[in-house]
């Protein structure tokens, strides 16, 4: 076969294919290009920043999977059916999985959009409360009061009610039975005075109840600082029995006498060592006691939330600074824009290496 026919040979067979080649190319290198500027180069962002970046990853793929079958060297009506099968593939998958990865992806989304929590928020949900140790694209991880880590698909956090702590502030409450014998004014004086030795502000106290053998009071105060809020419960119980005690009222209805018959006069309660009941300090530790000496339950309990909090919020203060330094770079010139870009250069280094650390040890 002559060169030029063999050449001409070629060229009818390519010639076909030439668009189909083409339009792989374009969408590789679109597909590879957007991948290195969306996701890889941006390896620090976070999975909620990442998310739309992600979406827009599949979109442009189904978006070059219909590009390449418009490029296929076949028949108009073959390429149509080849399209629409690419159509029912995608509708299949998301009708399959809508109850499961889909529907949990979709639920992610609006949790992102609506924020009705963040990472560290105190919520309750399904019975379980603890504190938001991890937002994923598919659930949502708690940290409960007794350490355990547990996951709650997004659509249960999307469908059901979630209780979420308020970060202004928090009521802390205790109900307490007392009896008829004493009046009300006597015992709210007591209460609110044990509220205040339990630093909580603007304490108040309700009757919620009138027994057959006793009245239910409670006791509420507001506590600013929610992260101590395990420590504040137990703080206000302390301080009603040491209020109540030391002003020798007996926390026990006279059903409890009738049960456990006692001697003529003898009161149930316990002598407190001290006159008057302690005054805690910010941190929630009594100033004159051991309790000082100890951690705190929260720093123990909630590890993994606080810490997963505390990341979040480092990281939004180097995003931040990143930011305010690409406006100051832009706006000076000379020796200082190149101690503005260093600076940054410094700055993306410490953003990358605590989401390293981060991504190394996720379920610590």
């Amino acid at each position: 076969m002559e060169p030029s026919k063999a050449l001409q040979w070629v060229q009818q067979l390519v010639d076909p294919f030439l668009p189909l080649i083409i339009a792989i190319v374009f969408v590789v290198a679109v597909l590879t290009t957007m991948h290195y500027l969306l996701l890889r180069k941006q390896s620090h962002l976070s999975s909620e920043q990442k998310l739309p970046r992600q979406v827009s990853m599949l979109v442009l793929t189904i978006i070059g999977a219909v590009i390449i079958a418009m490029s296929l060297p076949v028949s108009e009506s073959t390429r149509n059916q080849v399209i629409a099968l690419i159509g029912v593939l995608i509708s299949g998958v998301i009708a399959f999985s809508s109850t499961t990865i889909v529907g949990n992806l979709m639920a992610g989304i609006v949790l992102r959009v609506n924020r009705p929590f963040k990472v560290g928020d105190f919520v309750k949900v399904d019975g379980y409360s603890g504190r938001v140790a991890e937002m994923g694209l598919l659930d949502t991880e708690i940290q409960t009061e007794s350490r355990e880590l547990i996951a709650f698909s997004n659509t249960l956090m999307v469908n059901s009610p979630v209780t979420v702590t308020r970060a202004s502030g928090a009521i802390v409450s205790v109900d307490v039975s007392l009896g008829y014998d004493i009046h009300h004014s006597v015992i709210e004086k007591y209460l609110l005075q044990a509220a205040d030795n339990a630093n909580l502000t603007e304490p108040f106290v309700q009757v919620i109840g009138l027994g057959d053998f006793s009245v239910s009071y409670r006791v509420s105060g507001l506590l600013l600082e929610v992260k101590s809020l395990l420590s504040a419960r137990s703080r206000l119980h302390k301080a009603v029995l040491d209020s109540l005690h030391n002003a020798d009222i007996e926390i026990v209805s006279p059903g409890f006498i009738n049960q456990r018959p006692q001697p003529d006069g003898l009161k149930m309660m316990a002598k407190s060592p001290v006159e008057n009941s302690e005054k805690v300090n910010s941190n929630g530790h009594s100033e004159n006691s051991d309790d000082s000496k100890m951690p705190s339950p929260e720093d123990v309990i909630f590890d993994k939330a606080e810490h997963a909090e505390q990341h979040e919020n480092n990281k939004a203060l180097l995003v931040q600074e990143i930011a305010e330094i690409d406006v100051q770079i832009s706006e000076s010139s000379g020796e200082q824009k190149d101690k503005l870009k260093q600076r940054k250069a410094n700055l993306e280094l410490q953003l990358s290496t605590l989401v390293e650390q981060n991504n190394a040890n996720p379920s610590e």
